[in-house]
């Protein structure tokens, strides 16, 4: 077995294994000192079959942004999924795996020239506009695309808003870009909102339905002929949490106002199809024990937690996605619980995870877990300070694979069968040639007993940690 930089392949457990068992195995194999994720494509091909059956119209093509890792876009596009791209670079991607050009929507209302053009080379034509100048520029750089008005209409509490940036008054700007791409000459193919990403207004969606189907009488009245509708995102993803609400009033506003098959209705889910199938693990590499109380000057009142990851890399949705985590120690703790912080591994004081939490005493070399990491995770994680990415292992259950394995763009190859647990401890693929520049492969990675049998051995951490007085 070589140690390869190569994606990693798909792991197809047997029943006795699942993602928690792949988690405590990497990590109490004693070799593992970086935190990483667990990606279960088992997940996304589950949220598809929910999205089937919840919301049969309309069609997913998934926002890229959201999470652009390479196994994550086959699967989408093993399943028939079509993609929301915002830019050449994520065009790009989704071609580059066979995906054909009718399947993407190019849904960012403010391009740059270079990416129209780009767009216009690749057969891409479907595109969002909010804004004259964008029809003028579309106009002279892609005549022939099919233009697709993206109108405002905001949920009154959603995770991340996009109305202050993106989309036109419905009633008055809306109608003014109908006319104006009459006078152009452009094709205006349908209408397009974004009611804001995590949304909680569910019904929300039906005033937005609403003003689609003004819009598309009123371009039809202009000689155009409308065929699409996209419903943009707003769908939960997190463990737990439900579409049926959104489901149940979209469904019915599409029967009210768009009753007959001759619109394509679309939808562009990011979070809903990746949150879930993302668990971070990360270990604690430092400890910090805080005494505050003047009145029990020995007390220990805050423990601080020092963990391989933070908001520069995996948790960056803290900052850009207003995020929540929820971290999950992987031992189980016993006796009084205290206040602690969880801090990221970089030198700036912004790097913090967890504010203040109760949790059980903890050692350094423990794990903490962190699940619904999917959404806004991956993409926008930097390497600043010299801290990795974290490696993602892919696992899956025999039933994925079955239904997998033949689907283009997946194939056989993607996948190892059977439970490979020193290769997944270590973090490695197994075969192929490209091996990693600062490995030598003579020099052997981990004892024979460690791989051997894992739950007996002890932490390989052998210091403490120094409690320390309170900070003036």
């Amino acid at each position: 077995m070589k140690v390869t930089n190569l994606d990693e392949r798909i792991h197809v457990l047997d029943n006795a294994s699942n993602v928690m068992t792949v988690i405590k195995d990497i990590a109490t194999s004693g070799v593992q000192e970086e935190a990483f994720y667990v990606l279960d494509i088992g997940d996304i091909v589950r949220k598809h079959q929910i999205w089937k059956q919840k919301l049969p119209r309309v069609d997913p093509y998934y926002a890229v942004k959201c999470n652009d890792t390479l196994i994550v876009l086959e699967v989408l596009a093993a399943l028939g999924i079509g993609f929301d791209c915002a830019s050449k670079t994520e065009i790009n991607k989704v071609l580059g795996i066979g995906v054909d050009s009718s399947r993407i929507v190019f849904a960012n209302p403010a391009k740059l020239a270079s990416h129209i053009r780009h767009a216009a080379g690749m057969g891409v034509d479907t595109m969002t506009v909010d804004n004259e100048s964008e029809l003028h520029k579309i106009k002279k750089l892609h005549p022939s695309a099919k233009v697709v008005l993206r109108i405002r209409c905001d949920a009154e509490l959603a995770q991340c808003q996009l109305g202050m940036k993106f989309g036109c008054d419905p009633t008055h700007e809306a109608p003014n870009l109908l006319h104006l791409s009459r006078m152009l000459g452009l094709d205006v193919a349908g209408i397009s909102f974004h009611v804001g990403s995590g949304c909680q207004d569910p019904p929300v969606f039906h005033r937005a339905i609403r003003h689609a189907r003004m819009l598309f009488d009123m371009a039809s009245d202009l000689g155009f002929k409308p065929y699409l509708l996209d419903l943009g995102g707003g769908y939960p993803g997190n463990k737990g949490s439900s579409i049926d609400k959104m489901a149940d009033i979209i469904n019915k506003a599409l029967d009210e106002y768009f009753p007959s098959d001759d619109v394509h209705i679309i939808a562009e889910p990011g979070r809903f199809y990746v949150a879930s199938a993302f668990t971070l693990a990360t270990s604690i590499h430092s400890k910090r024990a805080v005494r505050g109380d003047e009145n029990s000057p020995n007390a220990i009142t805050h423990n601080m937690y020092y963990i391989n990851d933070g908001v520069y890399g995996s948790f960056n949705c803290l900052l850009y996605d207003h995020q929540h985590v929820t971290p999950i120690p992987l031992k189980n703790g016993c006796g009084k619980m205290t206040p602690s912080s969880i801090w990221g591994p970089t030198c700036d004081g912004l790097d913090q995870v967890v504010e203040n939490i109760l949790l059980h005493d903890m050692e350094l070399g423990d794990w903490i877990i962190f699940e619904n990491m999917g959404a806004y995770t991956l993409p926008v994680a930097s390497k600043f300070n010299g801290f990795p990415v974290p490696k993602v292992h892919v696992v899956t259950d025999e039933g994925v694979w079955l239904l997998l394995k033949d689907a283009l763009p997946l194939t056989e190859d993607h996948f190892v069968i059977g439970n490979t647990p020193a290769n997944l401890r270590l973090g490695l693929d197994i075969g192929g040639s490209d091996i990693d520049g600062w490995t030598d492969p003579t020099i052997q990675l981990a004892p024979t007993e460690i791989l051997a049998d894992s739950s007996s051995s002890t932490t390989s951490f052998i210091y403490d940690y120094v409690e320390v007085d309170p900070l003036n």
